[in-house]
């Protein structure tokens, strides 16, 4: 079926992107995963294929131009490598990017966003706490003025990226309780007072680096503030979204990459003298996947028209975020109903996405998160 939203430059990145994933990535997936981490170099590859510059200026090493539909391509792309804690080390980066670029001096633009954006360097966003999880309105990491600087004291945890990267953008509460108190810093990776530690043994996301952070009496100059104080929830609301729709496109990807592998599998094995395939239960396993994958398409697609139109449609995308990732539990665990034991062995693709399942309900903001958040940007709670 034609795709009414088709056009050719997106034709031309959709086929450069997945042939990238295809060639580069997946034939080393699952040694990245078994290692922890993934070669730099592929952070440079990603790049100059575009991941990294939608909606930045070409001053500054971005594309100039946006695009949701792009966005959700690269995204189900990544999705569909059989390891999406490398689509993890990518594309940490993109929520850092966004605060920079609004918000920087001219200066800190003009230093950091080329690197950031070409893959030399890494960039991490720090609003998770240990204390709070998604309760943004209660950081407590603080940040105080002392002359001309300001002083960051506090940890965040579960940053992606937190080992490898060298700029950080870290909210921290300069005023008073709740999300208006709450302010956006600049943090360089050897900044005095700043420390990090891995975190490890993890279900999922094996190929990309999570951290702690810890700002001890971490000293950072005036203008690390960036925009102004007391304003920083506002300034990262939009990367959320993007990120939450990145992870729509990539939830897909996985599920899609279920429903291929078990139709190649149900059409090579064979129990009780037939193929799987021919198997009434295991087919309606299939068409179960395929109707639920197609619906989350749909919708994917009508939310990048909307975004490209006009605002995020920000409902639809906290919809969106808590339908996939419920639409990706099911695919993946009917695939491993349909590879039985050969589902349960490590290097199995379907394997791997079920890990990774809980993850994406998580990331980006549950599930709860999102329904909730929904509800209230509906306009039916009063």
């Amino acid at each position: 079926m034609k795709n009414p939203f088709d056009t050719p430059e997106r034709r031309a990145f959709s086929d450069n992107f997945n042939r990238f994933v295809m060639n580069e990535i997946r034939p080393y997936a699952d040694e990245w995963d078994e290692a922890g981490g993934i070669p730099w170099a592929l952070h440079g590859k990603a790049a100059a294929l575009g991941l990294y510059g939608f909606g930045i200026d070409e001053a500054y090493g971005g594309l100039g131009f946006d695009d949701c539909f792009m966005r959700a391509i690269a995204g189900e792309a990544l999705g569909k490598c059989g390891a999406t804690g490398i689509a993890a080390a990518l594309g940490a980066r993109n929520i850092t990017t966004g605060p920079i670029a609004q918000l920087g001096s001219e200066e800190l633009k003009k230093r950091v966003l080329p690197q950031i954006l070409s893959g030399e360097a890494g960039a991490s966003l720090g609003i998770t706490e240990p204390s709070g999880g998604s309760d943004v309105a209660n950081i407590v990491t603080s940040a105080r003025k002392d002359g001309n600087e300001w002083v960051l004291n506090g940890s965040k945890t579960f940053i992606t990226g937190g080992m490898t990267s060298r700029y950080f953008v870290i909210a921290a509460r300069t005023g008073d309780s709740g999300l208006s108190g709450v302010s956006l810093f600049f943090v360089e990776a050897e900044t005095p007072g700043f420390s990090r530690t891995a975190l490890e043994r993890k279900m999922g996301w094996w190929s990309s680096d999570q951290a702690t952070l810890y700002f001890d009496e971490c000293r950072l100059p005036a203008d690390a503030l960036l925009g102004p104080e007391n304003r920083g929830f506002a300034a990262v609301m939009g990367n959320f979204n993007y990120e939450r729709l990145s992870m729509v496109a990539q939830g897909l990807g996985m599920a899609k990459l279920c429903l291929s592998e078990s139709i190649a599998y149900a059409n090579e094995r064979r129990t009780f003298g037939k193929r799987l395939i021919e198997h009434q239960v295991i087919a309606h396993k299939i068409a179960d996947m395929s109707a639920r994958i197609d619906s989350v398409e749909a919708y994917l697609n009508q939310i990048c028209w909307m975004a490209n139109d006009g605002p995020l449609p920000v409902p639809e995308i906290c919809k969106a975020k808590f339908l996939s990732t419920k639409m990706l539990e099911f695919c993946a665990s009917e695939a491993m109903q349909i590879f039985g034991g050969a589902g349960y062995l490590r290097g199995n693709l379907v394997e791997r996405v079920y890990r990774e399942v809980k993850v994406m309900a998580i990331g980006g903001g549950s599930e709860e998160i999102m329904k909730d958040l929904a509800i209230r940007q509906m306009g039916v709670v009063h």
